[in-house]
């Protein structure tokens, strides 16, 4: 494995982890505040990023690379508000969307077309994160527009019904 991916996965692995504890702190804090489908909903999230980060392990360990694992970094705890949340969520998608970017620019540049190959998912992948945070904050907004107590009570329900599906694993 080339060493400059090598460490550039490693990074990417930590970067995935925090996400996933991102995502668990927004769930515990939507919990504290009563809206429990957003909490469900960022659990799911949190599940699926904790899933990319074993992604990346995977794929670092079959190319003969050695994982480093790091300290993640703590968290925020709260937000003042849903849409302050979800404001934060995408804000992070987006700086995680420039990071995949920057590995798939890596392995452009060191001419590794296995690692542009399996990049590729999550490039696709980072589309459908920010549209799903994008959605919500508009409509987070919308409510927020029409002072709507009994429309984030609907949106909270259906949060809830997003339902977390396990990654099949690839066979050789």
């Amino acid at each position: 494995m080339n060493p400059k991916l090598e460490k550039a996965i490693n990074e990417q692995i930590n970067a995935e982890f925090y996400s996933a504890y991102l995502y668990l702190s927004m769930s515990s804090w939507f919990d504290s505040t009563g809206l429990k489908g957003f909490a469900s909903w960022e659990r799911i999230q949190a599940m699926e990023e904790r899933d990319h980060a074993l992604k990346f392990f995977d794929y670092l360990c079959s190319r003969g690379g050695r994982i480093v694992m790091q300290a993640v970094e703590a968290p925020p705890s709260s937000w003042k508000n849903p849409q302050d949340a979800f404001e934060a969520q995408l804000d992070h998608e987006l700086k995680v969307t420039g990071m995949i970017n920057n590995l798939v620019d890596l392995a452009m540049a060191e001419k590794d077309h296995a690692t542009v190959n399996f990049l590729q998912w999550f490039v696709s992948e980072q589309v459908e994160e920010e549209e799903n945070a994008r959605t919500t904050l508009e409509q987070l907004k919308m409510i927020s527009q029409e002072k709507g107590v009994g429309l984030l009570y609907m949106l909270d329900k259906e949060m809830a019904t997003r339902v977390y599906t396990p990654p099949v694993p690839a066979t050789n």
